[in-house]
């Protein structure tokens, strides 16, 4: 995305004291050389710290590269200013008033109000707002695709509305995020008679789901906090698998210590490989996950073991990032729906918080109306909903192939709710049949999607036979996982071997002799193939 070099320089020429610019070869400088420009967390830009070794006008391809004893970590390093940080965050009561007075630092181990609500990570928005719309989107574009230290990441490459205090040294970071944007051209017209139908493929990412984005968030902060001394031995979770394989990863790149709770026998094996190569140590529990959340509360609250499930708002920090990208992606463009699957309810808030932060910093003028999409096995948010929001009641969850949002009682129904009451927001269902049969059609259209994206695909189809949603309207499907990890339920289905499932969009392999002629009519048969009359 490309904007005008005229609009960047006005923009950064009104700003006395603009923070955290990182980028190669900017216009703005005019230096004849190719140029770093490289600031911490707890820096603002410094003009002194560009650097140029060049009085020529030819760049020099070597001009960007690195010192030879140095790695990409120790070029930020090098390039940092040492300006004071006028960013900042805190946690406080989630939907606190004004008049509320109760905050902690974010290098603080609280998961919870004095209260016992959920908390949530606020902004200085005041010192966020002395730069204009205009800035930030130019500031966030000029990120993408570089291998900066930590800028190259989906989530890193806003920093300053992420963990804008903390060091670059702490962040641990597989340049996640970034993640495609699919045009799902065939499957929106033939099924849906829809031309502006767009995946987000968030699964597409370091261990295959989105929970990368929040989890390179949390497992940085307590590296941070490691440094600082504080008493963490160990990072854990309950997880139905992602989350799981997200910690394992991040917390074996940093050398933390991770523990994992899983539902036994609930989860695919792919899921489950994925914490113990990694190196994590697994508890494969008798319960399902609201039980292995239940336990993993107590047990971090007696031993010095850092929370690391969503009830920790650290996590949608990282996950809002999606919602910017999306913006981003369509050139600050709006998009009219965006739908997401929901389980334990975080990510629904997560990009609801994305999009009204861009709102509210000018980078956008409004945000898309949000869909919530609940498998009916496990679906307490779509009753609520049904109920005009007059009581909510946790389900026992019963079994579903989306089973990473198998979660009867979820940490985040309040964040949730407000997420789709100030958006205009909606909740729908899939049945378990419904889910399957939306994820063969969309890899028969050349997809590999997960039965939760399956979930949100069903929300569509529904919403768009009733009218709700509109041919012409933009909207985005959010996946949440690879279909990789969910490879054993695409095989029962296109088998036919799921109980009480027509599973009508099979698709199994034809059995045939290993001869010439046995080949030759099962192909003419499939291509509907008719000999010329002579």
């Amino acid at each position: 995305m490309a904007y005008s070099c005229s609009l960047f320089h006005s923009s950064l020429a009104s700003k006395s004291n603009f923070p955290l610019l990182h980028h190669r070869n900017h216009p703005k400088f005019n230096r004849p050389a190719p140029i770093v420009i490289s600031c911490s967390s707890s820096s603002t830009f410094d003009p002194s710290s560009t650097t140029s070794s060049s009085n020529n006008n030819t760049p020099s391809p070597q001009k960007n590269r690195r010192l030879a004893d140095e790695n990409i970590r120790d070029e930020a390093r090098r390039h940092r200013s040492t300006a004071k940080n006028t960013l900042s965050a805190k946690y406080v009561p989630f939907n606190a008033g004004p008049d509320c007075t109760e905050s902690y630092s974010l290098d603080e181990i609280v998961y919870r109000s004095r209260s016992g609500g959920l908390l949530d990570v606020q902004h200085d928005m005041e010192a966020l707002k002395k730069f204009d719309g205009a800035y930030w989107r130019e500031l966030f574009d000029s990120r993408v695709g570089k291998t900066t230290w930590p800028y190259g990441s989906g989530v890193w490459s806003k920093k300053e509305w992420v963990l804008p205090e903390i060091d670059p040294d702490d962040i641990v970071s597989a340049f996640e995020g970034n993640s495609n944007l699919f045009w799902a051209e065939r499957f929106g017209k033939q099924f849906l008679g829809m031309n502006d139908l767009w995946v987000k493929h968030c699964g597409i990412s370091h261990t295959g789901s989105f929970k990368d984005l929040g989890m390179t968030v949390l497992v940085s902060q307590v590296n941070r906090l490691r440094k600082l001394k504080r008493p963490v031995v160990g990072v854990g979770c309950a997880s139905t698998g992602d989350t799981s394989a997200a910690l394992s990863a991040y917390c074996a790149a940093a050398g933390i210590p991770s523990i994992v709770f899983l539902p036994a026998n609930k989860i695919s094996i792919a899921q489950l490989v994925q914490p113990i190569a990694n190196g994590a140590f697994v508890l494969s529990i008798d319960t399902d996950f609201d039980g292995c959340m239940k336990l993993i509360r107590e047990v971090t609250a007696e031993l010095p073991i850092y929370l690391a499930n969503s009830l920790n708002s650290l996590r949608l920090e990282g996950q809002k990032t999606a919602a910017i990208e999306i913006l981003q992606q369509f050139d600050w463009e709006v998009p009219d729906w965006v739908i997401v699957p929901g389980g334990n309810l975080g990510n629904i808030y997560a990009f609801y918080k994305g999009f009204k932060m861009c709102q509210e910093l000018g980078l956008v003028d409004r945000i898309p109306r949000l869909v919530c999409a609940q498998a009916a096995n496990a679906n307490p948010l779509y009753l609520y909903f049904k109920s005009e929001w007059n009581e909510f009641k946790a389900v026992k969850a019963n079994t579903t192939f989306a089973s990473a949002i198998q979660i009867g009682d979820p940490v985040s129904i309040d964040r949730a709710v407000y997420a789709l009451k100030n958006s205009n927001g909606i909740v729908e269902e899939a049945t378990e049949e419904e889910l399957m049969d939306a994820m063969a059609q969309a890899d028969s259209t050349g997809m590999f999607i997960c039965p939760h994206t399956g979930v949100a695909l069903t929300a569509l189809m529904k919403l768009r036979k009733s009218g709700v949603i509109g041919a012409g309207d933009r909207t985005v499907v959010v996946s949440t996982a690879h279909g990789l990890k969910f490879t054993q339920s695409k095989v029962d289905y296109h088998s036919k071997e799921i109980p009480d499932m027509a599973c009508q969009f099979a698709n199994p392999p034809m059995q045939v002799r290993a001869d010439f002629g046995s080949v030759m009519d099962v192909l003419m048969k499939y291509l509907g193939y008719k000999a010329p009359k002579h």
